[in-house]
C-alpha cells in the first residue's frame, strides 16, 4: 500500500468552508485505478490545520491520477482561501504493517 499525506494550515479563518468543501467533494478520485480511500483530519488543537491522507494500492496508481486529474480535483477549493506560507507539505509512505 502507498499513502500520500498532504498537510496545510489555513491563514484566513476559512476552516469551516474547507471542511464543508471536503464533505461535499465530488468524489472524482474514488473511481481512480488503485485508489483505496481518503481521510481528512483536523487536529483539535488547531482547527485551521488539515491532514489529507489518500491510500493507494501502489505508487504508480497515485502518480497516474496526480498527473491526469490533480487540477480538476482541486476545483472545489473555496474562493479566497489563503494558506500559511510554508505550511503545505506532502509526504509519501509505504505501509510496513497493519
Amino acid at each position: 500500500m502507498f499513502i500520500a499525506l498532504s498537510v496545510f494550515e489555513i491563514a484566513n479563518d476559512m476552516a469551516k468552508e474547507v471542511k464543508e468543501a471536503f464533505i461535499a467533494r465530488p468524489h472524482q478520485v474514488d473511481t481512480a485505478i488503485g485508489f483505496l480511500g481518503m481521510k481528512v483530519f483536523s487536529p483539535q488543537e488547531n482547527v485551521n490545520e488539515f491532514w489529507v491522507m489518500t491510500s493507494w494500492t501502489d505508487e504508480d496508481s497515485y502518480k497516474v491520477w496526480y498527473k491526469d486529474h490533480m487540477k480538476e480535483a482541486h476545483q472545489g477549493i473555496p474562493k479566497g482561501l489563503k494558506l500559511v506560507p510554508g505550511s503545505l507539505k506532502v509526504r509519501f509512505f509505504d505501509q510496513v504493517s497493519q
